[in-house]
């Protein structure tokens, strides 16, 4: 090889090399872009000179997998961080909080048995007791509305899930494309695709896999591929069979089929984070506030309607409340419908907690069920469950279950109970005059006992038959607290677990800018000493010439 083409060949290599660099600088704050470094090499086939081997990104696919695992996780507990903070400011307020306004209540009690005849101590018990049952109310709304939060969350997030699964099905496509015109990697498509891997990763937890050296392939966690080569899968927010006031998920099956997947499926991400929180503090705290409202209401009506008006008539309701909720699953094959209510006689078996009835046997007689509780997973004990033929009704924790026909069930239906979940929302005093309340025994107006005995309500184990209404809700509120810190203290490892895998990250493929200063100069000087070969074969090519003439 001449002169000419060696210094040629320089050239031409160290104004790729500029143009690397030149556009590492200019994408220093371009999300997703990973460094590029030209890779030089001997002129091939023993020629001398200098050629282009590659253009190369600086990526490390294990650290990326290490880097993107860690922000679902984090993404995750920062989404449930910001949900659970909500309801633990709520139910902590000294001032709005229940456990004040539970102590006024009482203690209005405790002054209509000092003047049961008093029209201003009868009307503070009904003032006292309109706040606390509103307050109930207003926690309960408040709940409800950070449910349908969730719903609406879940919609969103599935939402821009399957954009960036149909978006990567189609840079998977592209890329393939590419290889095989240039014969070399895209690496701007690369990083594009690389990019929305790691914005998938904050919303869903997802396992990668490469595919014959360059197509990706997601798939959930539990297995099902969101994206196969250039095929995408689509998620769908559907309403739970067994609630329809519920989003859940579904995935459609490269069948067409619609899987529904378990809420439990999701376990990282924004998505994930949601639905955790959902299941394990919104639907618990929902299901303690109305424990909570139920216990006092049934017990305070219990005790209320044993004692006399100043009119000398039996008391009558003083609370209303809200009934237990059943849903039949909308794949059930029976048409039997069935309705609850609370069975007084066994409140103290009323617990946080929802129930799914199956029926195993719908042909017995009587029929069997099974009963499973849905917090812990477990059946309940034969012996905590009864049936009356007679009626058709299915008594267990605290609740009873009416069905309009045990013929019409059908073995396999199932249905959703939820016992407390919203009875908070139908919490409201029933009376309206002062002269309704039964603080006598006897009707007399100077007679107290019963106002003592509704008083003495306060220190009874009536909720779930261990705590009083006060260490019930102060167990609510440390429960809350409780799992606000841990969410907490987890949140700020796994920040710090993030926040050192994006520097290692980045020590490999982020842009460092004085280093792509110096490289500059450095290729400058390269195509300058280049020039300066091609000047001196110039000069001696020019000497031979005059030596000629």
């Amino acid at each position: 090889m001449s002169i000419f083409s060696i210094g040629l060949s320089g050239l031409n290599a160290a104004q790729v090399a500029l143009g690397t660099t030149s556009n590492n600088i200019s994408n220093v704050y371009t999300p997703g872009y990973n460094r590029q470094v030209t890779v030089l090499g001997e002129g091939s086939s023993g020629a001398q000179g200098v050629q282009v081997n590659d253009i190369q990104r600086q990526f490390n696919r294990y650290v990326a997998d290490q880097l993107n695992g860690a922000t679902s996780a984090t993404s995750a507990l920062e989404t449930y961080a910001t949900q659970v903070e909500q309801i633990d400011s709520l139910l902590a307020d000294k001032d709005a909080g229940l456990a004040p306004l539970m102590q006024k209540f009482f203690s209005a009690m405790g002054d209509l048995a000092s003047a049961p005849s008093d029209p201003a101590a009868r009307q503070g018990v009904l003032g006292s007791a309109d706040t606390l049952s509103a307050q109930f109310r207003s926690f309960d709304a408040y709940l409800q509305d950070m449910q349908e939060g969730i719903n609406g969350q879940v919609r969103d997030e599935v939402t821009q899930i399957n954009n960036a699964t149909e978006q990567l099905a189609s840079l998977n496509r592209q890329i393939t494309l590419a290889r095989a015109k240039q014969g070399e990697a895209p690496n701007a498509l690369l990083d594009q695709r690389d990019q929305l891997v790691q914005e998938l990763s904050q919303r869903l937890d997802v396992e990668l896999t490469v595919q014959d050296g360059s197509s990706y392939q997601i798939s959930l966690p539990s297995g099902q591929p969101l994206v196969s080569g250039t095929q995408a899968y689509q998620l769908e927010a559907v309403s739970s069979a067994n609630d329809p006031q519920r989003i859940v998920l579904g995935y459609r099956d490269p069948g067409g089929g619609l899987q529904i997947l378990d809420e439990d499926a999701i376990k990282g991400g924004s998505l994930g984070g949601a639905m955790r929180f959902r299941a394990e503090t919104l639907d618990r705290t929902q299901n303690q506030i109305g424990q909570l409202a139920v216990s006092l209401a049934v017990a305070f009506n219990e005790q209320h309607a044993q004692g006399t008006t100043l009119e000398g008539q039996a008391g009558g309701t003083f609370f209303d409340i809200g009934q237990p909720r059943v849903f039949s699953n909308n794949t059930n094959k029976g048409s039997a419908e069935v309705s609850a209510s609370f069975d007084n006689d066994n409140i103290a078996a009323l617990a946080a907690a929802d129930y799914t009835v199956e029926v195993v046997d719908a042909d017995g007689s009587p029929p069997k069920f099974e009963i499973i509780r849905k917090d812990t997973g477990k059946a309940l004990d034969a012996s905590d469950v009864s049936y009356d033929v007679a009626s058709g009704e299915l008594s267990f924790a605290g609740v009873k279950l009416s069905i309009d026909d045990p013929a019409k069930l059908a073995t396999g239906d199932s249905f959703e109970v939820q016992p407390v979940r919203r009875a908070a929302g139908g919490f409201a005093c029933a009376i309206d005059d002062p002269d309704e309340i039964a603080a006598g025994l006897g009707g007399g107006s100077g007679d107290n006992e019963n106002a003592l005995a509704m008083q003495k309500l306060q220190d009874k184990l009536l909720v779930g038959g261990s705590a009083t209404f006060s260490q019930a809700y102060a167990s609510l509120v440390s429960d809350v607290g409780n799992r606000t810190n841990v969410v907490k203290v987890n949140l700020a490892a796994q920040q710090g677990l993030s926040e050192q895998l994006r520097a290692v990250q980045q020590s490999e493929s982020g842009v460092n800018l004085d280093e792509e200063a110096a490289n500059l100069i450095r290729y400058q000087q390269y195509y300058q000493a280049n020039a300066k070969v091609i000047d001196t074969a110039t000069a001696v090519v020019d000497t031979i010439l005059g030596l000629r003439s």
